[in-house]
């Protein structure tokens, strides 16, 4: 019996993979619920859709329905199924972060939903039916700072004194080309810094990699650039800790949990103005956010903060308690709570 199940269809762990199980892992203290799909780190073993249509049947008399939170094109066909063509007695509830338009199919997806939670007021603005904005949320007992920056640094054998790291796909609209252009300007003057690239690049993105990686290697910077593949999510918040600053330049994001976790873990960032960045800077005590495209802006930036040790510290304490205290997973899980109860009371 469960009230409230959650899908992962992903085999990846994507961004909306890390944000979904930030959620789970305190949902699964509040409801009987269920994982429907792939595993998710830390959270319930998952069911198949099979075991979970079976398990609909048998929600909670209390309430009239049980409850499929989905995230993804796929996710919400399975359950629009469920609930339209087998008649479970279910309830869709849809998160949205895309500050775009959709397109055909997925809007229609959209509009068969019960109830949608955008994560921004913009990412509202693009969707139909929407209960509550409520922004992501970052796992604070998982992402903590460091006891030691430079000896947790020391620890992960990159070399150097200190790292920074840009996480995410290797593709264009993530930026990975403008957050190695920013590098190439800015290692240069900080001989102690290395850089890493956090991610993998897909098939179509090989051309794309091998060529900031032939960049790179004509600037003699290879040893100093380097690009880790994709880490693990149970590994990721001991990289992210070691960290002395998280860049991300991507020319689209639709949320971003890349910042919110380096300030979790008590790293400023620098990001370009895109996503929900600059929220998360918090008028610049927190984080600096430079235009789209800006690579010179953010190499500067950068400098600023990696040759202000005492700044830069002072913005990591305010960084972890703004992460705390106003972007923590626990604080989206009660908000996405409110319109749970509110679509059980209307039965």
């Amino acid at each position: 019996m469960a009230d409230l199940f959650v899908t992962n269809f992903n085999r990846n762990f994507t961004g909306v993979s890390a944000t979904a199980a930030n959620v789970i892992r305190q949902q699964a203290n509040r409801y009987d619920m269920a994982l429907i799909g792939r595993s998710l780190p830390g959270c319930p073993v998952p069911v198949s859709i099979a075991a979970a249509r079976a398990a609909s049947r048998h929600h909670d008399p209390a309430k009239s329905f049980a409850i499929w939170h989905v995230r993804r094109n796929t996710e919400m066909r399975a359950a629009i199924w469920a609930r339209d063509v087998l008649r479970l007695p279910v309830r869709i509830v849809f998160t949205s972060a895309a500050q775009r338009r959709h397109s055909a199919f997925p809007r229609w997806l959209i509009s068969r939903m019960d109830a949608v939670v955008a994560t921004t007021d913009a990412a509202a603005g693009f969707v139909p039916n929407v209960r509550a904005v409520v922004p992501h949320g970052v796992d604070t007992d998982l992402f903590i700072p460091a006891e030691n920056r430079r000896s947790a640094w020391a620890a992960l054998g990159y070399g150097g004194a200190q790292g920074l790291a840009t996480i995410g796909r290797i593709r264009p609209e993530k930026g990975t080309d403008l957050f190695i252009d920013t590098m190439l300007r800015l290692l240069p003057a900080h001989p102690g810094t290395v850089a890493l690239v956090i991610g993998r690049a897909a098939r179509e993105h090989q051309a794309f990699l091998k060529g900031l990686q032939t960049r790179i290697a004509a600037a003699g910077l290879s040893d100093r650039i380097i690009f880790t593949g994709e880490i693990p999510a149970s590994n990721l918040p001991r990289v992210m800790r070691a960290l002395s600053l998280v860049m991300q330049l991507p020319r689209y994001e639709g949320y971003g949990m890349a910042p919110l976790e380096g300030l979790a873990s008590a790293v400023p960032f620098v990001g370009s103005d895109t996503g929900y960045y600059r929220a998360f800077s918090a008028q610049g005590k927190v984080g600096t956010v430079v235009p789209l495209q800006a690579t010179e802006q953010a190499a500067t930036a950068a400098g600023q903060l990696l040759s202000a040790p005492d700044r830069l510290a002072v913005m990591a304490r305010a960084g972890r308690d703004l992460a705390v205290h106003a972007f923590s997973a626990h604080a989206e899980a009660d908000g996405i709570d409110a319109v749970y109860q509110e679509l059980w009371s209307e039965g």
